[in-house]
C-alpha cells in the first residue's frame, strides 16, 4: 500500500493506492473521494457492543468501512478529516498508542482498535473517561485540529488540555491548575495536563474547546 498526505498542514488530505487484493479501514464518514471497482462495505466497529462503547466512550462512530480492491490494476481512495488541520502516518510495530476523542482515521494491517480507561485526570481535562487504543501491526492514520508535532517525554512534560491528540499507554496524566489559584483564573491557561514518564506524544497546535469559547460571546 502506498499513500500520500497531500495540503499540509491546514488542509491535510490523504491519498491512498491500495494495490490488487489490500484493504484500507477507515472511521466512517472519512472518504472524500475512490476509483470505481473498489469494494465497500460497512460494520460495526469490533461488533456491536465494542461499536457501542467506541461510539458513546471513545468518542468515535459506531461503524468503520472497509475499502478492498478486488481488481487487477491498483486503486486511489481519498480520506480527509472534519476539523481543518495536518494528518501523520503512524507505524505501529507491536506497539499500542491511544488516541484522544477524533484522532483516529484510517488503519491498515493487523490493528486493533479498542476501548480503554483513561482515568478522572482525562475527565477532568474534558476528554472523557475513556480513551481509544490502537494496537498491533500495520499503519494508522490520526489527525488534528491545527498543526500536528511529535515530541519525546523525558520525566515531565505540560501540555495545555485540549493540545493533546496521541501518547503512548505507559506515561502517566495528572490534571492541575496551570499555577497559583489566582494566577491559573487571570492568566486564561486554568487547567494544564501534567505529563510524566518516558513516551512519545503527539500535539496539535489549536484547541477545539478553545475555539468555542472564542465563538460562543459572539453567538
Amino acid at each position: 500500500m502506498k499513500y500520500d498526505v497531500r495540503y499540509k498542514p491546514t488542509f491535510a488530505t490523504v491519498f491512498v493506492t491500495l494495490q490488487p487484493g489490500e484493504k484500507l479501514v477507515a472511521e466512517a464518514g472519512s472518504m472524500a473521494s475512490m476509483d470505481g471497482g473498489v469494494e465497500l462495505t460497512t460494520q460495526f466497529s469490533g461488533g456491536f457492543i465494542p461499536a457501542l462503547l467506541k461510539a458513546f466512550l471513545g468518542g468515535e462512530s459506531m461503524f468503520v468501512n472497509t475499502f478492498c480492491n478486488r481488481s487487477q490494476i491498483p486503486k486511489q481512495i481519498v480520506l480527509t478529516q472534519s476539523t481543518i488541520g495536518d494528518i501523520t502516518c503512524i507505524e505501529l510495530n507491536d506497539r499500542e498508542l491511544c488516541l484522544q476523542p477524533g484522532a483516529y482515521i484510517a488503519h491498515a494491517g493487523n490493528v486493533k482498535l479498542n476501548v480503554g480507561w483513561a482515568g478522572f485526570s482525562s475527565w477532568l481535562a474534558g476528554e472523557g473517561l475513556f480513551k481509544l487504543k490502537v494496537s498491533g501491526q500495520g499503519l494508522v492514520f490520526i489527525g488534528a485540529y491545527g498543526g500536528l508535532s511529535k515530541r519525546t517525554v523525558n520525566q515531565e512534560f505540560i501540555v495545555d488540555t485540549g493540545h493533546l491528540v496521541a501518547y503512548d499507554p505507559s506515561l502517566k496524566m495528572n490534571i492541575k491548575l496551570s499555577g497559583g489559584l489566582f494566577s491559573s483564573i487571570t492568566s486564561g491557561e486554568g487547567l494544564v495536563n501534567k505529563i510524566t514518564g518516558n513516551g512519545e506524544i503527539y500535539l496539535q497546535s489549536r484547541s477545539v474547546d478553545g475555539l468555542v469559547r472564542f465563538l460562543r460571546p459572539k453567538l
